[in-house]
């Protein structure tokens, strides 16, 4: 691409494509008219009743994209699975992508929106990074609702006997807002509630999130809604969902947001949006629903997971495969020039200078990834994703050391040339399907201890010497295992920028010990979440929010998301 021509941005792209209208969309993979429920003409709800028609059919086999540690920008992770799936498409193969749903919190923070980008987008983008079918709305809705029975509940007498010291349920909102993270409610006298502390997370981090994401069924949803640790009472035993009563109308006011949204990319490739955790704070895919309902829809389904292989990706195979049966068949490592770099010593603002000496010495990172991906026993192709920044000599630094170390890899183009772009991807990732059987395995047992889970996580996957559990961790430990959650699955909340819990450890850090500072129980989703270093739950936001460049003209024309 010449630098010197202007570059279309992604919205003005997304604006000038056409699309076809989503009944024609959903017909292209066998999705009948009355399985849809409409929202508007390029938007439609899927309804459950397709896993019935389609019961004995074949799974398609499940393609994972993930990526080495990222800089804050991002690597374009989202970008190649809609790439690939496009380039799989344009190969006569029936494929079906399946991504998260955006939040609010980034769009307007730091990313400017989560949708692809360039000729490798969902569409429609401005929907989808906005409020789209209004899902997590909906899960704001039902966390909220939640902190208001329990408030109720100690105002109206208390029966559960709870410790208002000890509720662990936080309110949320889909934004990020520093201010919020600790609060006092109640204030204002006795017909106000009982004061308390409280403070609230972004919403993609509440736990009903993670339970919608992980449900298989309306029944199973219900089930893991009762199953939510609220609060301790005053004998210290932990209080439930189940105990207060309300399972039910929870579960009323997810029942539309559980059904996955059916949406397409530029080139009209069929795609399944749904759920949206955070990989950092949460587990970091898309839902089960959407991911097996595209494996029934296509022969080949692309779905992505958060950030690097060390998040995402290790979620994705340690609870979320394992959870849903999934049996994936492939992965995709994203790699690109300026994170190699910066994991070679390079300075943010220095990335798109030519450096081939940090290339060479930030190709550790890549290296550690694959390693991890090799662990759990998958075939794999590293995509190296082009920027017009890139120089050719770094390009082909990366490019030989795959080559001299017996890494497939393919040189991914599909922000400038869509489907194109990423063909000799496609194919490189059906050639190791084929011939590489996976033999994927968790790197667990669920009988293992709390601490022998966490140490597996951090040796096989970060590289750590160690892991250290503070006094509180140590505390929780004893108590968990006695309530039986040592039984759990453990769901690692870490920076994404280094294999660390060291944001500034970039590269590949050796001899580091993983500080686990507490845990936080995620009984309705099967997992316990170990917060490591300085993890928020409530980011905030940069000094200069990508909000200051969107706006929006007299005929509701969007500018400046993404």
């Amino acid at each position: 691409m010449d630098t010197k021509t202007k570059v279309k941005s992604d919205i003005e792209i997304a604006q000038e494509a056409e699309l076809k209208h989503i009944k024609d969309i959903a017909e292209s993979i066998g999705i009948h008219e009355d399985e849809l429920e409409m929202y508007g003409k390029y938007k439609a709800k899927l309804s459950h009743s397709i896993f019935d028609r389609l019961s004995t059919k074949e799974d398609g086999k499940v393609i994972l994209v993930t990526a080495i540690n990222p800089t804050p920008a991002g690597e374009g992770k989202s970008t190649v699975t809609v790439g690939l799936g496009q380039a799989l498409h344009k190969l006569n193969k029936k494929a079906v992508i399946a991504l998260r749903e955006p939040s609010l919190g980034p769009t307007m923070g730091i990313k400017g929106g989560a949708a692809g980008g360039g000729y490798s987008q969902v569409l429609p983008m401005e929907d989808i990074n906005l409020h789209f079918t209004g899902d997590i709305h909906a899960i704001t809705t039902a966390n909220n609702a939640l902190s208001a029975f329990i408030d109720n509940h100690i105002h109206q007498g208390n029966e559960l006997n709870i410790d208002p010291r000890r509720i662990v349920w936080k309110r949320v909102v889909d934004l990020n807002d520093r201010a919020l993270r600790q609060v006092v409610v109640g204030l204002g006298g006795d017909k106000n509630g009982v004061p308390r502390e409280d403070g609230f997370d972004i919403t993609v981090a509440s736990e009903i999130m993670a339970v919608l994401c992980l449900a298989t069924s309306l029944d199973d949803l219900k089930l893991r809604l009762s199953n939510i640790v609220v609060a301790y009472n005053m004998d210290n035993e932990p209080v439930t969902v189940k105990d207060l009563g309300v399972e039910g109308a929870l579960t009323m006011l997810l029942k539309d947001a559980i059904k996955p949204n059916l949406v397409q990319t530029i080139e009209h490739t069929p795609a399944i949006i749904h759920g949206g955790p955070f990989a950092n704070i949460a587990h970091g895919c898309n839902s089960v629903i959407a991911t097996k309902m595209a494996a029934k829809l296509g022969d080949y389904v692309v779905t992505e997971s958060g950030f690097g292989a060390d998040l995402g990706a290790e979620k994705f195979l340690n609870i979320k495969a394992r959870t849903a049966g999934i049996n994936p068949s492939a992965v995709v490592i994203v790699a690109t020039v300026r994170a190699i770099k910066m994991h070679g010593g390079v300075a943010k603002d220095n990335l798109k200078d030519e450096n081939v000496t940090a290339v060479k010495a930030g190709l550790t990172n890549l290296e550690k990834h694959i390693e991890t991906v090799q662990a759990f026993g998958l075939p794999y192709v590293v995509a190296l994703n082009k920027f017009v920044t890139d120089h050719k000599t770094e390009l082909d630094t990366i490019m030989e050391w795959c080559e001299k170390h017996n890494h497939p890899i393919a040189l991914t183009e599909v922000w400038e040339k869509g489907g194109d772009g990423g063909v000799d991807l496609a194919k490189k990732v059906i050639e190791q399907i084929e011939q590489n059987e996976s033999k994927y395995a968790p790197l667990y047992e669920i009988t293992d201890t709390i601490e022998d889970k966490v140490l597996k996580i951090a040796k096989f996957v970060y590289g750590a010497k160690d892991v250290e559990f503070s006094s509180k961790a140590k505390q929780q430990i004893n108590l968990f295992t006695k309530y039986g959650w040592d039984q759990l699955l453990i769901c690692m909340a870490k920076t994404q920028y280094s294999l660390s819990d060291n944001p500034k450890q970039i590269g590949r850090p050796n001899d580091f010990t993983i500080t686990i500072r507490e845990f936080k129980p995620s009984v309705g989703a099967g997992f316990l979440v170990a917060l490591t270093g300085d993890i928020l739950t409530m980011p905030g936001l940069p000094k200069e929010p990508a909000a200051l460049k969107m706006d929006v003209d007299q005929e509701g024309k969007i500018q400046g998301l993404f």
